[in-house]
């Protein structure tokens, strides 16, 4: 099933009695994550948590994913099994070879399929820019520092959005991001992954990379930007198959070439500079 977004997600936890709301104060440095850890590994994983009182004005929703019932209920199956067996289907599908006239009219209801999973870009604005901070600031959002000797506070969850420069093919992963300042984030990708690589290609051309990133929205956005999948396919079709409806994006405001889901929490946009200083 598709979440309309994730207040609903959370809706959903609280009524099949999978949610706690914690109203006390809890620090998003070091805090939220020592009480997530003590109940991630409780009996079953424990609950969600959703942290309401953080010093901020939002709250940080915790352990949403850590345990089957959960997951089952982000994917909107009765089985984790079942999501492994649409999974391995579709790749079967995509990868199976057409080499006849015959094969490729079996094709051509797939094909349907195929288009009522791929994402739509909507016209106009979505709303995910139903607010827009004319002068951004990270450090109004509660990130949390999750270990004692963690250089900072990190956004552990976020849907990071690039496009290849040269093929302009999207990737959706999902790569750590060390907060160092109200418009300064440090992206924790490795050489191997595909956001890197296109990071390579504008370094080559000496031109800032555009990023977007999201937080929040279907849970499916999260696993489809996590899922080991070949460079071209898109996740967000991936993500459109496994909710039995595509994806909704919108065109971002200040990096226009890319596009996020219009029913996300969070949009941050920005840039990545082949120019600037490693930081360590």
């Amino acid at each position: 099933m598709a979440w309309k977004n994730q207040q609903q997600f959370i809706e959903a936890l609280e009524k099949a009695g999978e949610l706690v709301r914690i109203k006390t104060y809890v620090n998003p440095k070091l805090e939220i994550a020592e009480v997530t850890d003590r109940i991630s590994k409780s009996g079953g994983g424990g609950k969600a948590l959703l942290f309401e009182n953080t010093g901020y004005d939002f709250p940080v929703l915790m352990n949403a994913y850590g345990s089957e019932k959960r997951m089952c209920m982000a994917l909107g199956v009765n089985h984790l099994d079942d999501v492994a067996r649409e999974i391995e289907d579709l790749f079967k599908m995509l990868s199976a070879p057409k080499e006849g006239i015959l094969d490729k009219l079996k094709m051509l209801p797939k094909l349907g399929q195929f288009a009522s999973w791929m994402p739509k870009v909507k016209s106009g604005r979505g709303e995910c820019q139903e607010v827009i901070m004319e002068n951004p600031d990270i450090t109004k959002l509660p990130v949390i520092t999750c270990w004692p000797k963690d250089g900072g506070p990190f956004v552990t969850l976020p849907v990071i959005h690039t496009k290849d420069p040269n093929t302009n093919s999207r990737n959706v992963g999902m790569y750590r991001m060390q907060v160092f300042g109200p418009t300064l984030t440090g992206m924790h990708w490795h050489k191997h992954k595909v956001s890197a690589k296109h990071f390579s290609e504008y370094k080559k051309l000496n031109k800032k990379m555009p990023v977007a990133v999201a937080l929040g929205g279907d849970p499916v956005y999260a696993y489809s930007a996590t899922a080991p999948l070949p460079e071209n396919v898109d996740e967000y079709m991936l993500a459109g198959f496994l909710r039995k409806k595509k994806v909704e994006l919108v065109k971002c405001i200040t990096q226009p070439e890319i596009e996020v889901p219009a029913d996300a929490d969070f949009i941050i946009e920005g840039y990545v500079d082949p120019a600037d200083d490693l930081i360590w």
